[in-house]
């Protein structure tokens, strides 16, 4: 047991590290492309020079500041308060991006399990029947999604939910946001939750299965030929057996891993989905931070980013050493 705790503390210290570096390249990256002053310097009637001047100061934004002063202020915030500085409008970050993140985590988790779920169990039901018509099937079906952009299986399914709206004469399913309820009712408030969450839980698992199911196909399929499972079939083992107490266990390694590393993904790359479905997540909010010069906004989605990595990451380890015991927490 200590020495799985050292493994971990040590993990968890060089992920830090790495975190830190990325976060603070990502500042000085920032810094240098990004121009808050040319927020102020665009709008119509332009503000007065002094006005420009003023507000980048207080939001720690002016370039006339050296680089380093404006990131060892942002730093200090940062490691003191938790402070993550303030957008080019003067609005917190903190207040921002917080809602996004919320928003993402409802509109993603689900989605997420479900994904894995029926992915993962698609690919190991078609990889024991190879060339069979379930695999030609379903495997046929995953490769047609896989084509079809997100954008266009998104409105596909809103338009098919509009239309059974309209012939149920009522409104089952919601197209846009999250919520509409505003009452204290616990039941109809997970009831409209569900009629929201439901049209881009659809969309997301749909993507995200056939990336699962294809890959863990693959993957089982390697290891279903592999020498050592005709070396169990050899020693009596049938091959629903040998399967499941081997094959199965290694090639569940390499989709264990995707998933984890695919955390940061999950959170920060549902752009399309949060659009079409007007959810302020924190794929949109990145976009906007880039579009709209919000130095500090970037960098927090980044260091975010880079924390759901770390967690996936030191998750990869634990998942790998669980699912082959020749991996020894070293």
């Amino acid at each position: 047991m200590g020495r799985f705790l050292w493994y971990i503390a040590k993990r968890l210290l060089n992920y830090l590290v790495m975190v830190f570096v990325a976060t603070s390249f990502t500042f000085f990256l920032a810094s240098a492309f990004m121009s808050p002053r040319s927020n102020f310097e665009s709008r119509t009637p332009r503000p007065t020079q002094e006005s420009i001047e003023a507000s980048l100061y207080r939001t720690n934004l002016n370039d006339k500041t050296p680089v380093w002063e404006r990131y060892t202020t942002w730093l200090h915030g940062v490691l003191t308060e938790f402070d993550w500085g303030m957008t080019p409008n003067g609005d917190s970050v903190n207040r921002e991006i917080s809602s996004r993140i919320g928003a993402s985590v409802e509109l993603m988790t689900l989605g997420t399990v479900l994904s894995i779920v029926i992915g993962v169990s698609l690919g190991v039901y078609t990889a024991q029947r190879q060339y069979q018509w379930q695999d030609r099937v379903f495997s046929g079906v995953a490769s047609v999604f896989m084509v079809i952009p997100t954008v266009v299986l998104a409105i596909l399914i809103v338009f098919f939910a509009i239309e059974i709206n309209q012939s149920a004469g009522t409104r089952i399913f919601y197209v846009t946001g999250l919520s509409s309820y505003e009452g204290d009712n616990l039941w109809l408030v997970f009831v409209d939750f569900l009629q929201h969450i439901f049209l881009p839980t659809v969309v997301l698992t749909i993507i995200s299965a056939v990336g699962y199911h294809l890959s863990q196909r693959t993957y089982l399929l390697d290891e279903m030929h592999a020498d050592y499972v005709r070396t169990a079939r050899a020693k009596g083992l049938t091959r629903k057996q040998a399967i499941r107490k081997h094959a199965l266990r290694a090639s569940l390694i390499p989709t264990a891993v995707s998933v984890a590393f695919s955390i940061a993904g999950i959170f920060t790359g549902a752009v399309m989905t949060e659009k079409i479905f007007a959810i302020h997540g924190l794929g949109e909010y990145f976009i906007n931070c880039i579009n709209n010069n919000n130095i500090h906004g970037a960098v927090a989605v980044a260091a975010f980013s880079g924390v759901c990595t770390l967690v996936g990451a030191l998750l990869a380890d634990l998942f790998a050493a669980a699912l082959d015991p020749r991996i020894k927490m070293s």
